[in-house]
């Protein structure tokens, strides 16, 4: 059946992955894919803080509170302790929004004496950290999660990188939907935004059709 919609066809995305392992080994090693799909979880996240005001960046865009500077301040807590107290390897950090007594999702926001620097070195620390932990350490290595408990707190570490990799992407795909919500900005990467190029009318067509489309269903 032919489509009669006026709306036009965007461009297609020439390269709609351009993040991808360019090198792919037939006998791959698995610290390199975790390690590559690791750092390209961080970077997206990073990334959707670059431009914003200090006020964008903090403010609070859901019900829930969920704030771009706030994932990454928990991003940076998770990888240490995952990748670090659980192996046996503090970072010596002072993590005070984790400790007990804490008020619940203090990992969450970024207080006003917590700078937008501290909490990206943090995080810039905190894959240092994590990084030597893969490196040294055999992926069956056993380790023990401080805050679960005692009965069943044990974990492989490449059990624990998986876990580290999948809440690191649900974050950055959060921090995409918010970012978007301020000012349009989409993507993993500057060179990878991850969708069809088109101009601000084509979307607002698109966007309207779905709209049409759910209130019909």
């Amino acid at each position: 059946m032919t489509s009669t919609d006026p709306t036009p066809t965007p461009t297609p995305n020439p390269n709609p992955n351009p993040d991808a392992n360019p090198n792919p080994n037939p006998n791959p090693d698995p610290k390199a894919d975790l390690r590559f799909y690791l750092q390209s979880a961080r970077e997206a996240l990073l990334w959707k803080l670059d431009g914003l005001s200090e006020y964008d960046a903090r403010r609070p865009l859901t019900p829930t509170g969920t704030n771009l500077l706030g994932l990454v301040k928990h991003a940076a807590t998770t990888e240490l302790g995952y990748l670090g107290d659980t192996f046996d390897r503090p970072s010596g950090e002072p993590l005070p929004w984790v400790a007990e007594g804490a008020e619940p999702n203090a990992d969450m926001w970024a207080t006003s004496d917590q700078s937008r620097a501290d909490i990206v070195g943090l995080y810039h620390r905190a894959w240092a950290h994590a990084d030597v932990t893969l490196d040294a350490l055999p992926l069956a290595t056993i380790g023990t999660v401080p805050w679960w408990p005692s009965h069943d707190d044990k974990v492989s570490l490449h059990h624990a990188v998986v876990r580290v990799i999948a809440d690191t992407h649900r974050h950055a795909g959060h921090a995409d939907i918010l970012r978007e919500l301020l000012d349009g900005t989409t993507g993993m990467q500057p060179a990878n935004v991850g969708l069809p190029e088109a101009d601000p009318s084509w979307w607002e067509d698109y966007r309207n059709r779905l709209e049409r489309t759910a209130r019909e269903a």
